[in-house]
């Protein structure tokens, strides 16, 4: 049985190892060009220019990862609390989901010694940066939701 320091030393050799395979980092950012695309996609431009973008979708993917996050813009919140307030989310995916935001630094995990022991989950400083992008995800949903209903009550 591992120890919560142990599985803590294992996740971050985890994600440090996934982080070696992206550090490919443009030194200057890649501007898109539609025409050079052909050779963009040939000389590896385009894919590296993609990265940063994959990194986020991989981060955030799932059905349960961004409700778990504004759930969590509200404050401390204890396991219960989090499976109560987000409808069809199983104890098991919570977990799962949890220890990936852990992994990421999106979330952190309080352990306080007290009988029974007392866990509370809340999102880092680095977690409260995705706020600003779930608010333009937001409001391009709602666009984007207007006009395909829209355009399918016109037909």
């Amino acid at each position: 049985m591992y120890t919560d320091i142990q599985m803590y030393t294992t996740m971050k050799k985890k994600q440090l190892s996934i982080l070696s395979l992206y550090s490919m980092e443009p030194k200057e950012p890649i501007i898109h060009d539609k025409r050079k695309c052909p050779t963009h996609l040939s000389s590896g431009e385009c894919t590296k220019a993609l990265l940063p973008v994959q990194d986020a979708l991989d981060i955030l993917h799932g059905k349960w990862k961004l409700q778990i996050i504004l759930s969590l813009t509200f404050g401390k919140k204890r396991f219960k609390q989090i499976l109560r307030e987000i409808p069809g989310l199983t104890p098991k995916m919570l977990s799962k989901e949890l220890k990936e935001l852990e992994i990421n630094e999106l979330a952190v995990r309080n352990v306080f010694d007290t009988l029974p022991v007392t866990v509370e989950y809340e999102l880092t400083a680095y977690g409260k940066t995705l706020q600003p992008l779930i608010h333009e995800l937001h409001k391009w949903g709602t666009k984007h939701r207007k006009k395909i209903i829209g355009n399918q009550k016109n037909k």
